[in-house]
């Protein structure tokens, strides 16, 4: 039995809850999979999978060869990038993760990150807050972007980079197309914004409760003409009909380029929300992740931040 790759399919089957799935992702058949698993019971003599029709989950003990399954994966992959690496340039592939809302940043910091150092494959990947959390307990998520307000793991501790503080705009269709970019309106308030047909992300994302909470602070109802756990439908619907959409500065920058679009400052309330790179403390990083925590304190990514992010002054000229 090759107990390296056993433990990788437990992982998979916790991670996709579907044992075809799972078999899918790891690139083998279901019933090798299977087998592998009985094989992995047989060693450490305790039943891992709580097994029916379907998948039910893991007993207490796979949960706890699962938590072990998870760091001798994190493990072998530190140990495989400190093999192959030399000691300015990182190899290896680095899993990380934002909330929705934060994707363009995510995705501009891993492509300036892959630029300055190619040997390093980045993964970016859009989670809810209650994934991302999950993802940093398991430690199959090695830097996540978030709100950092919100991350407490009971049994955890993090280290935090803050980045910025979101402010946040209503994006609607202009009257008139500008001449070369999305321009940056009069501020608008929340109670009127929310007079306004609305598209917003579903209730189970973070940044819908940070949107209720303020149109209920301004005194109106919620009750939004679209719901999408999509941050690019909430784009698209503006741009291709008439709702408007409640937008933070991050994700307003990256649809600077649509000229029939205006994105208004909202206040009163005065929402802010800071958010932030994190990862476990006291896990040893990987060489991918030492140079991304390198990167991310440069003041070539934290001009980036603030050209990209929260009041967007300094997001008037193109760049």
């Amino acid at each position: 039995m090759n107990l390296l790759a056993s433990m990788r399919y437990l992982v998979a089957l916790n991670e996709h809850k579907h044992f075809g799935r799972a078999a899918q992702a790891c690139h083998i058949t279901q019933p090798a999979l299977s087998n592998a698993l009985r094989a992995l019971e047989a060693e450490f003599g305790v039943v891992i999978v709580r097994r029916a029709r379907v998948y039910v989950g893991l007993t207490h003990e796979g949960e706890r060869v699962l938590a072990t399954a998870q760091r001798m994966l994190r493990d072998n992959e530190v140990l495989l990038q400190e093999l192959h690496s030399e000691a300015n340039d990182p190899h290896g592939r680095l899993r990380m993760a934002a909330v929705p809302t934060a994707i363009p940043m995510l995705s501009r910091f891993a492509a300036m990150l892959q630029q300055r150092h190619p040997g390093i494959v980045p993964a970016v990947l859009s989670m809810s807050s209650q994934e991302l959390e999950t993802g940093l307990e398991s430690l199959s998520v090695d830097l996540a972007l978030g709100y950092t307000e919100r991350m407490h793991l009971p049994g955890i501790k993090l280290t935090a980079w803050p980045q910025s503080i979101e402010h946040y705009f209503l994006l609607r269709r202009a009257k008139k197309a500008s001449a070369d970019q999305l321009r940056i309106g009069k501020p608008i308030a929340w109670a009127d914004a929310g007079k306004l047909p609305l598209c917003l992300l579903t209730p189970d994302m973070h940044n819908r409760a940070i949107v209720d909470q303020a149109l209920r602070e301004a005194g109106v109802p919620v009750a939004p003409a679209i719901e999408t756990n999509s941050v690019l439908t909430l784009a698209l619907a503006v741009s291709a009909g008439t709702v408007s959409s409640v937008l933070p500065g991050g994700m307003v920058a990256a649809v600077r380029s649509h000229r029939e679009l205006e994105a208004l400052p909202l206040v009163a309330p005065e929402v802010r929300t800071p958010i932030g790179f994190m990862t476990q403390a006291g896990v040893r990083p990987s060489r991918a992740l030492d140079a991304a925590l390198a990167f991310l304190q440069t003041p070539e990514w934290q001009a980036q931040v603030r050209q990209h992010s929260g009041t967007l002054d300094e997001a008037q000229a193109p760049g």
